[in-house]
């Protein structure tokens, strides 16, 4: 099975961690972001893992091609221009493609989720991509319908919505965990180059295409995105060991 691991973007949010160093190499309870993703995948089953660089490319890239993680590791370096999610995943097509799906995990999340399950729910259905998501607090939250495929997107802050399908009713919120499967043929769908969210991918599928919803609202899912998340972060991690 293969995965992505987005570990390109800049960290702003985490500075003065992220000043010398990538955000996927920040280390919470003395392990690095990207050893803490790589560790989950490679026990959920997946044992084709791509990593995007940008933000001090050389110095991932020298970790990663370091060390042994007991799975096949490729690089997909954005060094000249950081593509953002959607861009990031296109450009690492070449690597992703096949004849099954591919699961994406941001590098700065942390959880109990797991990943098979999530994996093999997508495979069973008929959706193009299946999204990690919960009922937890968050500015931004994708709207669903009643049978989870997903139906717009919403800014809590600015009230700002996005609606494809004005047909589409009875819609709740979810937060996005940071975690998705997505089938090859996206690639196929759009095309959209350069820097771009896959958000904006999904919502403009969304009305012709089924974009599900796997609700995580019972997990713990912590976004080790600024500094005082790592305290909360390696409590979660202390909890894991304790159990």
């Amino acid at each position: 099975m293969k995965a992505m691991i987005l570990a390109a973007g800049l960290g702003t949010r985490l500075k003065p961690f992220t000043d010398d160093r990538p955000k996927a190499l920040v280390e919470v309870g003395g392990i690095t972001l990207l050893e803490h993703t790589i560790k989950k995948l490679v026990e959920s089953g997946f044992d084709e893992i791509v990593v995007n660089t940008h933000h001090f490319s050389p110095m991932l890239i020298s970790f990663i091609q370091s060390r042994d993680f007991g799975t096949t590791i490729y690089i997909s370096d954005e060094s000249d221009r950081l593509l953002d999610t959607g861009g990031g995943i296109f450009h690492a097509a070449k690597l992703l493609d096949g004849d099954a799906p591919f699961l994406v995990h941001n590098v700065d999340i942390l959880t109990d989720i797991d990943l098979h399950s999530i994996y093999q729910s997508h495979s069973k259905s008929c959706a193009i991509a299946t999204l990690a998501v919960g009922k937890r607090e968050s500015s931004r939250v994708f709207l669903f319908d009643n049978e989870m495929k997903l139906s717009g997107w919403k800014n809590k802050l600015t009230n700002k919505q996005i609606i494809p399908d004005s047909s589409r009713e009875s819609l709740t919120e979810y937060a996005f965990a940071g975690i998705h499967v997505i089938n090859p043929e996206i690639f196929n769908l759009t095309k959209a180059v350069g820097a771009f969210s896959i958000i904006d991918i999904y919502l403009n599928l969304c009305v012709k295409y089924i974009i599900s919803g796997y609700d995580v609202s019972s997990n713990f899912v912590v976004d080790v995105g600024k500094p005082d998340s790592i305290p909360v972060a390696e409590e979660f991690l202390k909890g894991k060991v304790r159990s």
